[in-house]
């Protein structure tokens, strides 16, 4: 019968290097390429984030950047990666886009503006514009998406994208789905010539009628004003920029 004795200094070789292994295989993940991954980090030096739940300085909490695909080399134990799906808009549909963490609301204000802030992409662009938090008034149309779903909740007629952080997130994404798909929201209103229709328009947010008024004054119809000219009411930050 063979019999093998090692040394104390083999042993603590044997010991370094099943160390090392370990570490490098909790350092190396993999994110397919039709996904993206969300870094929560789980401790930092600098401890956590004070305010929201994106740590821009470096601190405990979601990441703002994405892991696109590929493999990448983390810190060990350092992360938690939540691989998610890409935000895919249909041909023929739109998305809403719900943030999570930003500027609060003006009072009155019933919709974020993106005048200033409107890429979702870039989270940590988003919120350095002044990204407001709440539901937006931009709205995605057909294509992907690589979206941070922790900073942002997406909803498409055939899915919901958006980590739940909350049990209460649930009921707040549910309660959104159901009002848009009691308006078929998911499908942008197209008007044509040719049925002999028209489509009357009812506004939410923006500054109230003079008293007496039951119908606002047109604006914004003025091709040549970039800034105010909303395309058949498709830009409602500039609409509301034309005093709508």
């Amino acid at each position: 019968m063979l019999q093998f004795t090692f040394t104390l200094s083999q042993w603590l070789i044997a010991g370094a290097v099943f160390v090392g292994i370990v570490l490098l295989w909790s350092s190396i993940v993999y994110v397919p390429n039709n996904r993206v991954g969300v870094l929560e980090r789980l401790w930092s030096s600098k401890g956590s984030v004070g305010q929201g739940i994106i740590a821009l300085q470096g601190e405990a909490g979601y990441v703002p950047d994405l892991l696109r695909g590929g493999f990448h080399l983390l810190f060990p134990f350092q992360y938690r990666v939540h691989k998610v799906d890409l935000v895919v808009v249909p041909q023929g549909e739109i998305g809403y886009v719900f943030a999570r963490d930003g500027k609060p609301l003006e009072p009155g204000q019933s919709l974020a503006g993106n005048s200033h802030a409107a890429d979702f992409e870039d989270v940590r662009a988003f919120l350095a514009a002044g990204g407001q938090k709440g539901p937006q008034r931009k709205v995605l149309r057909e294509g992907a998406y690589a979206i941070n779903d922790a900073q942002f909740i997406v909803l498409t007629r055939a899915a919901t994208y958006a980590l739940q952080l909350a049990r209460t997130d649930a009921d707040t994404i549910t309660a959104m789905r159901t009002q848009i798909e009691s308006r078929d929201g998911f499908h942008p209103i197209v008007i044509t010539d040719a049925k002999d229709v028209i489509g009357v328009m009812t506004v939410h947010d923006g500054p109230g009628l003079p008293p007496g008024e039951l119908i606002a004054p047109p604006v914004g119809l003025d091709r040549r004003d970039g800034v105010r000219y909303h395309n058949q009411f498709q830009d409602a930050d500039r609409f509301l920029a034309a005093g709508g």
